[in-house]
């Protein structure tokens, strides 16, 4: 029998909003910088509320409907999501591990963990696989968050690379 690892909790919460973009060719997408911001802290502080413990892992992902595009989707990932987590989870010098992609209603996408602090703990390294069976619509956009209090179960890989 295999031995038992200590107790691991993932958690994701999960928007889907209607894309202002969707159908449209526009070039200035700063209009989803304050969504994305205040998502950001609104799920990140209803992840805390499901943790036992101080995370140690996060990640982030979104998947935009098919009138999207993948700019879209970089717009509510990159330039103001993980200032509002690192705030709510207390640090976070590790850049937030993302992904994201153009999908059809009920696609899945593959939420990225990594270490908040050390982004070469391989042990940290991990994924969530998320779906909303009735997300995206063609105007939707469905962003995520994860959390996790722990590395995977049984790690085997220790440490990464030497920096140097």
């Amino acid at each position: 029998m295999g031995q038992t690892c200590a107790p691991i909790t993932r958690v994701a919460a999960m928007a889907v909003f209607r894309n202002p973009f969707a159908g449209i060719a526009q070039t200035d997408l700063s209009g989803l910088f304050d969504t994305s911001a205040q998502l950001g802290q609104s799920l990140t502080e209803e992840l805390l509320t499901l943790l036992d413990r101080p995370p140690l892992c996060y990640g982030k992902a979104a998947l935009v409907g098919a009138f999207g595009a993948m700019e879209h989707d970089a717009a509510v990932l990159h330039p103001a999501l993980g200032k509002p987590v690192r705030a709510a989870i207390g640090g976070g010098a590790s850049l937030m591990p993302s992904n994201h992609k153009v999908g059809a209603v009920g696609t899945s996408i593959d939420l990225p963990l990594g270490h908040k602090d050390d982004a070469w703990s391989f042990d940290h390294i991990d994924t969530m696989t998320l779906c909303v069976p009735d997300a995206p619509r063609t105007d939707d956009i469905f962003l995520s968050i994860g959390l996790s209090d722990g590395p995977r179960a049984h790690p085997l890989i220790l440490r990464g690379p030497s920096r140097a």
